[in-house]
C-alpha cells in the first residue's frame, strides 16, 4: 500500500513537472512567435515611409539641379540630399536584415542529409570573382550534418561573404573551412581568416542584430549578417560562436547536429 502511494505521489510529482515543462514551452513558443510578428510588422510598416524619403530626395535634387550654379547653397543642398540617400539606403539594407531573420525564424524546415563540402562550394560560388586571389583552405573531406538545405546555404553565405570582406586588400588573405565530427553525433565546422580581426572580448556582441565592431567607413554592412547566422543555428538546435583578435583575423565556430 504504502509502495502504491509513493507510486501514486510518484505519478503526481510526474505529470506536474511535465505540465510545467509543456507551459513552458507553449510559453516560449508565443514569445518567439510575437517576436517574429514584431519583426516582420516593423519591417513592412517602414517601407512606405522609407519609399517616400528616397523617392521625393531624388526630386529635390532635380529641382536644385535646375537652380543657377553659382548659388552657392545649392552645392551644399546637394551634399545634404547625398548624405540622406546613404542614410535611406543604409536603412533599407536594415529592413532586409530583419526580414531575413524573421523568416530565419519561421520557415518550416526540411531537414536532410547535408553534403557540408558540396554547400561550402556552392556558397563560394555565390561569391563571384570577389573570392578571386584569396587562398582558400577547404578540408578535402569533410563529415555530413542534418540542416535545412537552404538555410544553411543563406548561413554559409553569409560567413564566408564576411571573412572575405575582412581579407579585402590584403596581399595574403587567406580563408580556412575545416570541419570534424565530435563523436557525440554533432559536427564542429570552423570558418576562419587572417583579415582585420577585432577585440574578441566583445565576440559574443558579434551575433546581436546590427552589431558592428568596426566602422561602416571601413567596412560595408548594417550588422544583421551574424544575427541571421545565430537564429539560423539556433532553429537547427547549434551553437555559433567567435574568437578573434584585433589584426589577427576572426574563426566563427560551429556546433552543429550530424547526419545520423
Amino acid at each position: 500500500m504504502t509502495a502504491e502511494g509513493g507510486a501514486t505521489r510518484g505519478g503526481t510529482a510526474q505529470d506536474r513537472l511535465q505540465a510545467e515543462l509543456d507551459e513552458a514551452r507553449r510559453q516560449m513558443a508565443a514569445m518567439a512567435a510575437a517576436h517574429e510578428a514584431f519583426l516582420r510588422g516593423v519591417s513592412h510598416d517602414l517601407r512606405a515611409p522609407l519609399r517616400h524619403v528616397t523617392s521625393y530626395g531624388a526630386l529635390v535634387r532635380e529641382l536644385l539641379q535646375e537652380l543657377p550654379a553659382q548659388y552657392p547653397q545649392v552645392e551644399e543642398a546637394l551634399g545634404f540630399l547625398a548624405t540622406m540617400d546613404a542614410s535611406a539606403r543604409r536603412m533599407g539594407l536594415m529592413i532586409d536584415g530583419l526580414q531575413a531573420i524573421a523568416r530565419a525564424g519561421r520557415v518550416p524546415l526540411r531537414l536532410q542529409a547535408v553534403d557540408l563540402g558540396a554547400a561550402v562550394q556552392q556558397a563560394r560560388a555565390l561569391l563571384g570573382g570577389a573570392g578571386d586571389g584569396v587562398q582558400w583552405d577547404v578540408a578535402p573531406a569533410m563529415p555530413a550534418v542534418r540542416a535545412d538545405a537552404e538555410l544553411f546555404g543563406q548561413l554559409l553565405a553569409q560567413l564566408l561573404g564576411n571573412a572575405l570582406k575582412f581579407t579585402r586588400g590584403m596581399a595574403q588573405a587567406r580563408i580556412a573551412v575545416h570541419a570534424e565530427p565530435d563523436g557525440q553525433g554533432r559536427v564542429r565546422i570552423t570558418v576562419q581568416d587572417n583579415g582585420a580581426g577585432f577585440d574578441g572580448a566583445r565576440a559574443q556582441q558579434l551575433f546581436g542584430v546590427f552589431q558592428r565592431m568596426h566602422r561602416e567607413a571601413d567596412f560595408e554592412g548594417v550588422g544583421a549578417g551574424l544575427a541571421l547566422c545565430a537564429a539560423i543555428a539556433q532553429r537547427h538546435g547549434a551553437t555559433i560562436t567567435a574568437a578573434a583578435a584585433p589584426g589577427a583575423g576572426c574563426s566563427i565556430r560551429l556546433d552543429w547536429p550530424g547526419a545520423a
